[in-house]
């Protein structure tokens, strides 16, 4: 499984949380707390806002751990909405294009968990990219595919709208035939401004996510990253967590 973080609030240096906490996300690539799979080295991103509507963001498939530029651009970009991820490939390819966060538009998305017997269920979910994006997609991912899947239901109008019904859709295609492999996920999506955060799982065992709000931002993440750093608070199975300009605004259920 992957892990993650999305930061919202005064501006900060994304080093200050990717390496300098001693649960930090990169430490997480080595060896993460609350996964099943303690490594998670098989690439990893970061997508950030500046001064344009128009996120930058970097991926590569060398582990976080030992990539410079890594390093360089955590400790010089100062950014006030960023996200963070490390992958664990559940099955697809260690390449770029299936490296998150994802980016179309104004819009940064990332994913931990999987859609189970994604194989089975794959042909029916991409049938419903809209055409006129459908050549945008670049990788093999379920992730990818669910953000794709987030425009067809509307993202653009209401986000809500559109992670409540992709969530539904992806949950009822992977039980299409008989039981099967649980659909989980935490995911992060951004538009810049606001961000929405899901935990959800079809069985019991949703991934991990944790949240806390301090003076100045607010921060999401797969796995505490340091006692030092606050009170963290579990994200409730089956809610979005809404948050602007580095506030919560609401815990939704699904």
């Amino acid at each position: 499984m992957c892990r993650w973080l999305a930061y919202s609030g005064s501006p900060i240096f994304p080093e200050d949380l990717i390496f300098e906490p001693d649960n930090s996300l990169a430490a997480q690539s080595l060896h993460s707390c609350k996964a099943k799979v303690a490594v998670n080295g098989d690439g990893f991103g970061i997508g950030w806002y500046g001064e344009r509507e128009i996120p930058g963001v970097y991926r590569e498939v060398l582990p976080a751990w030992s990539d410079c530029n890594l390093r360089s651009l955590a400790a010089n970009i100062r950014t006030h909405h960023f996200f963070a991820h490390i992958r664990a490939s559940t099955g697809t390819a260690t390449s770029r294009p299936n490296c998150h966060p994802f980016t179309h538009g104004k819009w940064l998305f990332m994913h931990n968990g999987q859609i189970g017997d994604y194989d089975r269920h794959r042909r029916r979910l991409e049938a419903l990219i809209p055409d006129d994006l459908y050549a945008c997609r670049q990788g093999s991912t379920d992730s990818e595919l669910i953000f794709y899947l987030l425009f067809h239901f509307g993202l653009e109008d209401d986000p809500l709208k559109a992670l409540r019904a992709t969530l539904k859709e992806v949950a009822r295609t992977s039980e299409h035939g008989g039981k099967g492999k649980a659909f989980r996920c935490t995911a992060a999506l951004t538009d810049g401004q606001t961000t929405y955060a899901i935990r959800f799982s079809t069985d019991n065992h949703p991934p991990s996510l944790y949240w806390q709000e301090t003076s100045g931002h607010t921060l999401i993440v797969s796995e505490p990253l340091d006692t030092a750093l606050g009170e963290w608070q579990p994200v409730p199975p089956s809610t979005i967590l809404v948050t602007e300009g580095g506030n919560r605004i609401s815990t939704e259920a699904l």
